[in-house]
């Protein structure tokens, strides 16, 4: 069990990314929306946002090398959907 707290913490897998997408945003960009809102305007989906960022904050941070490979990636991607 204490290796898979985060899976019994989430009540409603997936809640948050549906109503990103259905707002036609990323759930980052949504997040962010929510919690600027605030508690009383928006209710779970508040608690669901903070959650989310909580989350996001003890997640490992990828390296250097990591952030450099994916701009390049996301670079070569770009480039090919221009051709």
């Amino acid at each position: 069990m204490a290796g898979r707290w985060i899976q019994t913490a989430i009540k409603r897998p997936g809640a948050l990314t549906r109503k990103a997408r259905a707002a036609g945003m990323s759930v980052s960009a949504f997040a962010r929306k929510v919690l600027a809102g605030g508690r009383k305007k928006y209710g779970r989906t508040w608690y669901q946002a903070h959650f989310y960022y909580n989350i996001l904050r003890k997640l490992p941070k990828p390296s250097r090398a990591a952030r450099v490979r994916g701009a390049r990636k996301a670079a070569r991607t770009r480039a090919r959907r221009r051709r």
